[in-house]
C-alpha cells in the first residue's frame, strides 16, 4: 500500500497531467502527450531540487529551468500555477488564446517565470548552456572565499527534436569542452515524433553522442520512477561534467487509447478519452479543471520554500558587500544593466587627417575602449576573432581552467553563438557580443529572431559586409541580407559610413537595452569623412541625417546611402555641383531608428517637395522605395557578386560615383541615366544593379 507522501505525491502529478489535458481539450489544439509523461520529472525537480523564489522570478542566484520542448508548454504553465507563480486557473482555462499569459509556446516577458521563449526546437538547450556560461563566469569573478554568491544550476527539459536540431548539437559540443558542470539536462526519451515512431528517422545512441562530448550520463528506466529521478539529479550535481539524464517516458501516459502513439503528441484527447483518462488515474472529478485543495497547497508549499532561500543569500549578498565593497557594487551594476559612470570617455575619435580605416578595424578600437570601463562586456567571434576585430585586450580566454575569461571563443557555430548569446543575456550580469561575417548571419537567423521576439540587447558584429570584401567572390559577398535582417522586428541595424558614425554605433548599441542590434562593418578601408565640413557622427542616433546639404539653395536632388556607399554619395555630390546641380547628401545607418523618427524630422531630412531620390547601398533593392518615393531611383545589386578586388566590384556593378551622378541627371531631365563604365551599364536587364523603384 502506497504511504501518504506517495498518494500526495501522485495526486500532484495527476494535477498536472489532468491540468495539461483539459487546457488542450478546451483550446482544441495544443499537446497534450508530453505533458501527461514528463508530469513527474517535473513534479521531482521543482519540489525537491529547484531553487527558486515565485514571488521573485528575478531572483539573481535562482535556478533556472528551461522547457526546450516548448510545445510542451501546459507542462510548465501548470508547474507555474501551482507553484505560485500569478497565474490563475482562469489563465490555464484560457490556453492559446489572444492575449493570455498561456500562449502555444512558453514565451519569455510575457508570462512570470518563464526564463526563455522555447517552441523552435534545439533554441532553449543552447539557451540553457550560455545561461550556464554566464553562471560560471560571474562565479569565477565575483565569488570569494566565504562568500559564494553566484551559485546555481541551469536544468532543462530537452524532446527528440531538439536532439536532431544541428544548434543542440553546436551547443552540447561547446559545453563538454567548457565543462559546465552546473547544466542538468534531461531527455524525454519517449520514442515517438509527429510522424510516427522515432525509428522513422532518430535511432542514433544518444548517450554514447553526449559520451564523446564530454557529459556525464545517466538513464532513468522509468520516467514514474520518482526515487530513481531524484537519485540521478544528485549524481548530475556531484559530477564535475554537464549532465544528460536520459529518461524513458510513454507520451500521454493514462491514455488507454492513445497513450504510446503520436496521436497522443499534438492534437487533444478528445473528452471520450479524456473521460476514460481520468478514470485509468483514478481522478476524483470528472469535472475540467478540478485542482485538489491538498495538492495545490502542497505545491504552494513547495514555491514559499524559494522565500527562505532568497532571505539567506541576501543574508550572504549582505556579509559579501561588507567584506568585498568595489566587487559587490560592480556585481550589483553588472545585473541591472547600469553603464558605469563615464564609461564612454575613452572612445576614439577620428580627423579628416587620419588615415582611411575599415570600419571593423574602427569598431575594434571602440569596443575596447568600452571594455576597459565596462568590466562585465565580454564576448567573442565564431572563429573570426581576427577579421571580426572582436578581441579584447587583455581580456583572456574564457575556458574551463577561466571562466573568468572575457574572451568567448564560439567555434565555428554561428547558430549555437547566437542562441549562447541570448541565454548568457537572459541570465544577465553579463552584456555580449558575438562576431561574425555578415553573410554567416544566415546561419544565426533563428536566435537573431528570438532576441528581437524576446527583446534581449544582444550586439552581433557583422563585417565583410558587401561585396567590398572583394576576392573572396559570391559565396562570402552578402546580398540580400541586409533587408533580410531589417525586416525582423525590433532588431536595430547600424551601418555606419566611417570610423566616428562607427564609435556612435557602439555608444547607442551600449545604451540600448531594449533589443537586439547589429553592426554592419565592412574589411575595406573607408576614408574619414571631414566633419568639420559635414554633420557630426551622433546623427546616426536618429537613423538619418543631413550628412552634407545642397550648397546655394534648396537641393534639386536628394542622394541616400548607407556604409560604405555614403563615401560614394558624396564623391557623386562633387561631381553634380559642379556641374551646378545641388545636391543634398543623406546618411541612412539605421532604418529602423529613422522609422521610430517623427514624421516632421523624416520630412526635414527627405523633404516631400524633393522626389528626385537616389539611394546607394551595396545590398539588394528591396525595400528603398520607402526612402526614394515612386520617381526616385534605387542603385543596388540584384544579382550575386564576383571574385574580384572590391574596387573593380564596385565598379562593374554600378556602385560609382559616376552611376550615381548619371542617374541623377536623368531624374532631373539632364541625361540618360546610363554611366559609360563596365557591365553596369547594361542596367537592370543584365545585370540588375540598378531599379526604378515601384
Amino acid at each position: 500500500m502506497p504511504s501518504q507522501d506517495q498518494t500526495l505525491d501522485r495526486l500532484c502529478i495527476d494535477t498536472i497531467r489532468t491540468l495539461s489535458m483539459d487546457a488542450v481539450q478546451a483550446a482544441n489544439s495544443g499537446h497534450p502527450g508530453t505533458p501527461m509523461a514528463l508530469a513527474p520529472l517535473a513534479y521531482v525537480i521543482f519540489t525537491r531540487h529547484l531553487k527558486h523564489n515565485p514571488a521573485d522570478p528575478a531572483w539573481a542566484d535562482r535556478d533556472r529551468f528551461i522547457l526546450s520542448a516548448g510545445h510542451a508548454s501546459m507542462l510548465l504553465y501548470s508547474m507555474l500555477y501551482l507553484t505560485g507563480y500569478g497565474l490563475t486557473l482562469d489563465d490555464i482555462r484560457n490556453f492559446r488564446q489572444w492575449e493570455s499569459p498561456t500562449p502555444g509556446h512558453p514565451e519569455y516577458g510575457l508570462t512570470r517565470g518563464v526564463e526563455t521563449t522555447t517552441g523552435p526546437l534545439g533554441q532553449g538547450f543552447a539557451n540553457g548552456v550560455g545561461m550556464a556560461m554566464a553562471e560560471a563566469h560571474l562565479a569565477a569573478r565575483y565569488n570569494r572565499p566565504g562568500h559564494q554568491v553566484i551559485d546555481h544550476y541551469v536544468y532543462a527539459i530537452c524532446s527528440d527534436g531538439d536532439l536532431m536540431e544541428g544548434v543542440a548539437a553546436e551547443a552540447a559540443s561547446l559545453a563538454g569542452h567548457l565543462k559546465l558542470g552546473k547544466l542538468i539536462y534531461f531527455w524525454d526519451d519517449n520514442r515517438i515524433t509527429i510522424e510516427g515512431s522515432t525509428e522513422l528517422a532518430f535511432t542514433e545512441d544518444v548517450a554514447r553522442r553526449f559520451d564523446a562530448y564530454g557529459w556525464h550520463t545517466h538513464t532513468v528506466e522509468d520516467g514514474n520512477d520518482l526515487e530513481a529521478i531524484d537519485a540521478a539529479i544528485r549524481a548530475a550535481q556531484a559530477d564535475p561534467r554537464p549532465s544528460m539524464i536520459t529518461v524513458r517516458t510513454v507520451i500521454g501516459y493514462g491514455s488507454p487509447n492513445r497513450a504510446g502513439s503520436e496521436k497522443a503528441h499534438g492534437e487533444p484527447l478528445g473528452e471520450d478519452e479524456i473521460r476514460l483518462t481520468k478514470e485509468a488515474l483514478g481522478w476524483p472529478s470528472r469535472e475540467p479543471f478540478f485542482v485538489p485543495d491538498q495538492a495545490l497547497a502542497h505545491m504552494r508549499a513547495s514555491g514559499e520554500r524559494g522565500a527562505e532561500l532568497q532571505a539567506e543569500w541576501e543574508r550572504r549578498m549582505g556579509a559579501f558587500r561588507a567584506a568585498h565593497g568595489d566587487a559587490a557594487a560592480q556585481l550589483d551594476q553588472a545585473l541591472s544593466r547600469t553603464l558605469p559612470e563615464g564609461w564612454d570617455s575613452d572612445l576614439p575619435t577620428w580627423s579628416r587627417d587620419d588615415k582611411p580605416i575599415a570600419t571593423r578595424a574602427a569598431s575594434g578600437k571602440a569596443l575596447n575602449a568600452i571594455a576597459r570601463r565596462v568590466p562585465w562586456l565580454l564576448g567573442g567571434s565564431a572563429d573570426l576573432a581576427g577579421s571580426n576585430n572582436t578581441n579584447i585586450d587583455g581580456g583572456g580566454d574564457f575556458g574551463a581552467d577561466n571562466y573568468a575569461g572575457r574572451i568567448l571563443h564560439f567555434g565555428v557555430r554561428e547558430h549555437a553563438m547566437g542562441s549562447l548569446m541570448n541565454g548568457m543575456t537572459l541570465h544577465g550580469g553579463v552584456r555580449v557580443f558575438g562576431g561574425t561575417f555578415l553573410i554567416f548571419s544566415e546561419y544565426m537567423r533563428p536566435p537573431v529572431r528570438l532576441a528581437a521576439l524576446m527583446e534581449q540587447p544582444t550586439i552581433y558584429v557583422y563585417t565583410h559586409d558587401s561585396v567590398g570584401l572583394g576576392e573572396d567572390g559570391p559565396t562570402h559577398q552578402p546580398v540580400e541580407q541586409l533587408p533580410s535582417l531589417r525586416a525582423i522586428p525590433g532588431l536595430i541595424d547600424l551601418r555606419p559610413a566611417d570610423a566616428n558614425e562607427t564609435v556612435e554605433a557602439w555608444r547607442f548599441a551600449m545604451q540600448h537595452t531594449e533589443g537586439p542590434v547589429f553592426l554592419s562593418l565592412t574589411r575595406q578601408a573607408l576614408p574619414i569623412l571631414d566633419r568639420d565640413g559635414l554633420a557630426p557622427a551622433a546623427g546616426l542616433r536618429r537613423g538619418a541625417y543631413v550628412l552634407a546639404d545642397a550648397e546655394g539653395g534648396e537641393p534639386q536632388v536628394i542622394l541616400i546611402a548607407t556604409g560604405s556607399e555614403v563615401s560614394v554619395a558624396l564623391q557623386a555630390r562633387e561631381q553634380l555641383a559642379a556641374e551646378g546641380i545641388r545636391a543634398r547628401v543623406v546618411s541612412l545607418p539605421s532604418w529602423a531608428l529613422f522609422s521610430r523618427e517623427s514624421r516632421e524630422y523624416r520630412d526635414q531630412v527627405l523633404p516631400p517637395a524633393v522626389r528626385a531620390r537616389v539611394s546607394i547601398e551595396a545590398a539588394h533593392p528591396m525595400g528603398w522605395h520607402r526612402w526614394v518615393g515612386s520617381e526616385g531611383e534605387v542603385i543596388g545589386i540584384s544579382r550575386f557578386g564576383a571574385s574580384a578586388p572590391a574596387k573593380r566590384v564596385f565598379q562593374e556593378l554600378g556602385l560609382s560615383a559616376d552611376n550615381v551622378t548619371a542617374k541623377a541627371k536623368a531624374l532631373l531631365g539632364l541625361g540618360d541615366g546610363q554611366a559609360e563604365h563596365g557591365r553596369a551599364a547594361a542596367g537592370p536587364a543584365a545585370h540588375g544593379t540598378d531599379e526604378k523603384s515601384a
